[in-house]
């Protein structure tokens, strides 16, 4: 047979049913199709093994090919009945939590062996964090108005006003939240089709995805766990905004939730990209106040709508305090001493390390202006001294400050998604700092930078994982690194 033959398993863009067998990091689930010409493995990425699913084939090569999830035709035996209704955030919320850090905790530890190549990744796992919340443990959440919505029962998209979630796979397409999903504010989600009626009632239309055009944007709303006080913002065009009362609307929201409304601003965002804050928009406080007051491990931070924030925060101070504890392990050589955090975003990890230490001095780096303004203002606020914060790239900074190679004993790696670029990295190693605490929202790009900090002489001391999002296939790890 001729080679190309072999490799017909299955073709872009088709249809098929497939049983998942597997769980593979991401959330991606594994099925295999067997036949006279061999096996072969298909990702479908938000399933669970023992799902059986209906998937759309997006990419094939000779050895794998890769599905998008179209529908769950016969559920696993692991899956339990839940009286929250179903949105694409929360692929897995059927499938109880003990199974979740199961399956995430074999597929983070075998990412450090093929990736990291780290063999024995098990001779240093120190603990799988939970969070504290299993449900409604989000501080923040963004409701999406479309013009388009779905028909569950005939399983296709119609013309209607909406106020929900993208359905899962259709960009065009709203899916409107009829009542609690489990993993925000219950009271605001139970309320939410009360919004939608209100903002129906006023004829204005919402936004219509493929001919980018419409008033109702989006509904976005953070909650503080600390006072149970919620801020609203309602992002829509400039667009009939003469033919919408603000002040009516904040007035409804305070009937809705009462003194729970700390404060309600809109947005205008004329943009056609698909984001709640516009670079060319404006925001305007109609009702209360612009911010609200959060507490993590018993230090107080003012948010804005636009600040960024954890968004499971019990389970933050329970990361934050794992952070702690590695840094502070050997307290004899940070206390006195300096210690840099890089990618400091709003400078909580720093600001608590200092808190704990004796005459320690923090130096702060991120490249978000915006997030080191906070990282400022919540340091004063807290009474924290000896912090420092810099907006800068962290590479150029570690230029400008050669002083600190092999003066640093002690530093916090706290990266975006995409990891920490190679060149930084190398900077970073060239500090010669004796011990490394890395905290990534992506163990993915984790692993790959141990492989090049194990090249150059640290070894994993230490690894926990924390459970930050619930319900999804993410996962956060704290790494202590030494040499």
């Amino acid at each position: 047979m001729p080679r190309r033959e072999r490799n017909k398993f299955v073709k872009r863009g088709q249809t098929i049913e497939i049983l998942i067998e597997d769980y593979a990091f991401g959330g991606k689930g594994i099925g295999r199709i067997k036949n006279e010409l061999g096996e072969f493995v298909v990702f479908v990425p938000n399933t669970l093994p023992g799902q059986l699913v209906k998937a759309q084939i997006k990419k094939s090569s000779k050895t794998y090919a890769e599905g998008k999830l179209l529908e769950i035709i016969k559920r696993s035996d692991d899956e339990v009945e839940l009286p929250y209704q179903d949105i694409p955030g929360a692929p897995y919320i059927t499938l109880p939590i003990e199974k979740q850090h199961a399956y995430k905790k074999q597929s983070t530890l075998e990412l450090f062996k093929r990736i990291g190549k780290i063999d024995g990744i098990e001779s240093h796992f120190d603990e799988f964090i939970g969070s504290p919340n299993v449900f409604h443990y989000r501080n923040k959440m963004e409701y999406g108005f479309s013009a388009i919505g779905y028909d569950r029962v005939g399983k296709k998209d119609v013309d209607e006003f909406t106020l929900g979630f993208k359905r899962r796979g259709l960009w065009w397409c709203g899916d409107n939240l009829d009542k609690d999903s489990g993993l925000f504010d219950k009271d605001v989600e139970d309320n939410l089709k009360k919004i939608r009626q209100y903002c129906e009632n006023t004829g204005l239309p919402p936004w219509h995805g493929p001919k980018k055009q419409g008033f109702f944007r989006y509904l976005v709303v953070r909650k503080s766990y600390k006072t149970n006080k919620l801020l609203f913002n309602l992002v829509t065009t400039s667009d009939h905004l003469k033919s919408f009362d603000l002040d009516a609307f904040a007035q409804f929201l305070v009937e809705l939730f009462d003194d729970r409304v700390a404060g309600f601003l809109h947005t205008i965002n004329d943009e056609v990209g698909d984001r709640t804050i516009a670079t060319t928009g404006s925001l305007k406080l109609i009702y209360g106040n612009e911010k609200i007051i959060e507490e993590l491990c018993g230090l107080n931070f003012e948010i804005s709508i636009k600040s960024f924030f954890q968004t499971n925060p019990k389970c933050a101070e329970l990361l934050y305090n794992k952070v702690a504890e590695y840094a502070l392990e050997k307290k004899d050589t940070i206390d006195n001493s300096v210690v840099l955090d890089l990618f400091c975003g709003t400078g909580t990890i720093g600001q608590i390390i200092a808190s704990r230490a004796t005459n320690t001095k923090i130096i702060g780096v991120d490249i978000i202006a915006s997030a080191i303004e906070d990282a400022k203002e919540n340091a004063l606020r807290n009474n924290i001294e000896g912090v420092s914060f810099y907006a800068a790239d962290v590479g150029k900074f570690l230029n400008e400050y050669p002083e600190y190679i092999n003066t640093i004993k002690t530093i916090i790696l706290d990266p975006a998604r995409a990891g920490i670029a190679p060149k930084t990295l190398k900077k970073i190693i060239n500090l010669n700092a004796e011990r490394l605490v890395y905290v990534s929202c992506n163990p993915a790009t984790q692993a790959r930078d141990t492989e090049q900090l194990k090249l150059a002489g640290y070894q994993i001391k230490k690894l926990s994982l924390v459970d930050q999002f619930p319900h999804t296939a993410h996962i956060e790890t704290v790494v202590l690194f030494e040499k």
